[in-house]
């Protein structure tokens, strides 16, 4: 294993349409013979959070060999037996739930940080999308505290490419990755290399006037925007910023190629914009909580569109 295991990592065509939870089982089932340290389990939610491993037995008392886990439903046990496996050595373990139960399980991710273990947490239903669970389930806060961890690799792709890569970095990274995934399906927009570097151009202009920068779900919207932008005689580059810390690690001259200090930034992130004045002269994102509706209507609603990404980026040019 391990050796040259990165070949059997899946890439995805442009224009096919594939929630990044389900992209995530793809990766860890193509390379599961090349990483056969993975253990793989959820806290109830094994399904719905793309951690089923295939054809693979359960771990029990009577199969200890297995790779599957069934924790069942304890967000903070699960955490706590990872660290504990990782910090053991011999396996990688990843394990899904629901991105709001984060909060359930925030002492065990704290803690893999703090001891450099290296393990996957497989954080799903990453925003409002989520839907019709309403506003309890509908995480809005809590990437910004994932990112506010010392020593955590937080990674939230664009569409299937950078999910795969993300995989990819979580296991050749010395320490805990959380991957932040959809519950909706979103095109595959990049070819997954903003990943490495944590931010790259998707989409280019050859005189841009304004740099939209996205993460997640939100990078196919502002590839829709840039268009009607373009149209509108504003030149429109979009960036995909998958990583934040990975981002923070390239030489200054990159960063400032990807985010030139002379171009207007919006930020566009289905979450709270705490934290993206770093980066963005304006920020869209949803700082307040969520709604009971349809998932796509409660992004529309709150602001997460074309329209509004559109209308704000005009501001933002003739503020210039």
């Amino acid at each position: 294993g391990l050796d040259g295991w990165e070949d059997a990592l899946p890439t995805f065509e442009q224009g096919e349409s594939i929630a990044t939870r389900v992209a995530i089982e793809k990766a860890f089932n193509a390379t599961l013979a090349g990483v056969p340290g993975l253990v793989s389990g959820a806290a109830d939610l094994t399904g719905n959070t793309g951690t089923k491993l295939a054809g693979q037995q359960a771990m029990t008392a009577a199969t200890p060999e297995g790779r599957q886990v069934y924790y069942g439903i304890r967000e903070h046990g699960m955490g706590s037996v990872m660290v504990g496996m990782a910090l053991h050595g011999g396996v990688l373990p990843a394990g899904g739930t629901f991105f709001v139960f984060l909060d359930y399980m925030r002492p065990p991710v704290r803690l893999a940080a703090l001891s450099g273990a290296k393990v996957v947490f497989v954080f799903t239903h990453d925003s409002v999308g989520v839907g019709e669970d309403g506003p309890t389930h509908q995480p809005v806060e809590h990437l910004a505290t994932l990112r506010a961890i010392p020593h955590l690799q937080v990674i939230r792709p664009a569409d299937a490419n950078e999910t795969s890569q993300a995989w990819r970095v979580a296991v050749e990274h010395d320490g805990p990755t959380a991957l932040v995934l959809s519950r909706q399906n979103l095109p595959v927009c990049t070819d997954g290399s903003a990943v490495e570097v944590g931010a790259a151009v998707v989409r280019d202009h050859d005189d841009p006037q304004v740099v939209l920068l996205a993460t997640g779900s939100e990078v196919s919207v502002c590839l829709e925007a840039a268009d009607h932008l373009d149209e509108a005689g504003i030149g429109t580059r979009v960036v995909s910023m998958p990583s934040w810390d990975r981002f923070e690690r390239q030489p200054e001259d990159y960063r400032n190629d990807v985010l030139p200090l002379w171009l207007p930034v919006l930020s566009v992130e289905a979450g709270a914009t705490f934290g993206w004045a770093a980066y963005a002269d304006a920020s869209i994102g949803i700082d307040r909580f969520g709604a009971s509706a349809p998932g796509a209507e409660v992004l529309d609603r709150l602001g997460i569109n074309v329209a509004h990404i559109v209308a704000r980026a005009t501001e933002l040019v003739s503020e210039e």
